[in-house]
């Protein structure tokens, strides 16, 4: 289980990366700033560090209340259960949850942040890639907050400052239709089989997808690469992509249902997700973690400095980070970062932690050094090896 990764010593840089690439938003996000709702630059929660700082929990939820609104981006639904988990909080705290581009990337994220800053549209919280959580605290765009379970927080699945924190994660796992396909593949090396023509596809792009990205690291640990060499990755959906198995849709709810993707490589809570959700409409989805290509990473979670809700955005934490929020992670088959404390303290949904994926052995982390070295990687191999 991931939990393993959670408790070993020095700092861990899980990875669900996309790359610094600029991406357009609609045009919209270029207009002229309005007025922040909240003059957010002069509310005293713009600049609280903790719920301590507005006088406890229930001053926060107050100041939350008042503001009324929550803007996030980049959600979607049927992502580590963000649905359920944003219903249930417009339902607990009666504050409207402003959703916008749920399909959009990290680097989406990071540049409405930038270019909507004195916005009321502008993001409040970011749910980012681990190379976008470091890049964006590097560059000052994140308020500084620390959740009232901060310390039960391993040191190394947050920044010392609480500038960012890991929230939930899960391992690269291939996701298989078997009434379509037949035989499933279990390994990275079984996806090269013939049989697999025109079927095997990623969850987006890794030139910006963090799940492609993590997808590619996987491939290149199965076929001889390391965490400083990604290129043996590139090279296998090189083959694949000759092969004629390599399917260049990329994968969403609506492929699979449809049978667009019978073979998608993925996050396993997002395989396992399709697996609950599609059965009962006659796929019989099926999720392994490739032996061969065992990849682990963690998203974070981040606070715009400059969010026009800064007390919904800080109640929106505590929200995600108490038992009831990483409970919400763990039913979507995501493994919440607090889960080893939760389960040491019994708050952990237990039928919930059964149903995960089985995951054996211990995975290890790429450094931030490695991780942008792979990026850059992708950067330059990625068009050239699926090209034609």
């Amino acid at each position: 289980m991931l939990s393993s990764r959670i408790t070993s010593g020095s700092r861990l840089l899980g990875l669900a990366a996309t790359l610094t690439v600029a991406v357009s938003l609609t045009a919209a996000c270029g207009s002229a700033p309005t007025e922040q709702a909240g003059t957010a630059s002069a509310s005293k929660a713009a600049t609280a560090t903790s719920a301590q700082d507005l006088g406890g929990m229930d001053a926060l939820i107050a100041e939350a209340k008042k503001e009324g609104q929550l803007n996030v981006i980049a959600l979607p639904p049927d992502w580590a259960n963000y649905g359920e988990l944003i219903s249930t909080f417009k339902t607990k705290y009666g504050i409207k949850i402003n959703e916008e581009n749920p399909d959009g990337s990290s680097s989406d994220e990071i540049t409405a942040v930038k270019t909507r800053k004195g916005q009321d549209r502008a993001p409040d919280v970011l749910d980012l890639g681990q190379a976008f959580a470091l890049s964006g605290a590097a560059e000052g765009l994140f308020a500084p907050y620390k959740v009232a379970t901060w310390d039960k927080l391993p040191a190394g699945l947050k920044d010392p400052n609480g500038n960012w924190y890991n929230d939930y994660g899960g391992y690269i796992s291939i996701g298989c239709d078997a009434k379509a396909v037949g035989t499933c593949p279990k390994t990275f090396a079984d996806l090269l089989k013939p049989e697999y023509k025109g079927k095997v596809a990623l969850n987006g792009n890794p030139t910006k997808s963090g799940s492609a990205f993590a997808g590619v690291f996987a491939a290149s640990l199965a076929n001889g690469g390391s965490f400083d060499d990604i290129q043996p990755g590139l090279d296998f959906f090189k083959k694949l992509k000759e092969s004629g198995n390599f399917n260049p849709v990329e994968t969403t709810t609506a492929t699979v249902e449809k049978g667009e993707t019978p073979i998608s490589i993925d996050w396993d809570y997002l395989n396992a997700k399709y697996a609950d959700e599609f059965n009962a409409k006659g796929l019989d989805w099926q999720v392994v973690v490739p032996t061969d290509g065992q990849y682990a990473a963690y998203y974070a979670q981040a606070i715009n400095k400059d969010a026009p809700h800064p007390a919904a955005a800080r109640l929106w934490m505590e929200f995600l980070y108490s038992p009831e929020g990483q409970n919400l992670y763990l039913k979507g088959y995501a493994r919440p970062a607090l889960l080893p404390a939760m389960e040491a303290d019994k708050t952990a949904d237990a039928a919930l932690v059964a149903k995960l994926p089985k995951v054996e052995g211990t995975p290890t982390f790429p450094t931030e050094a490695q991780v942008k070295k792979a990026q850059e990687a992708i950067a330059t191999g990625w068009s050239a090896a699926v090209a034609g």
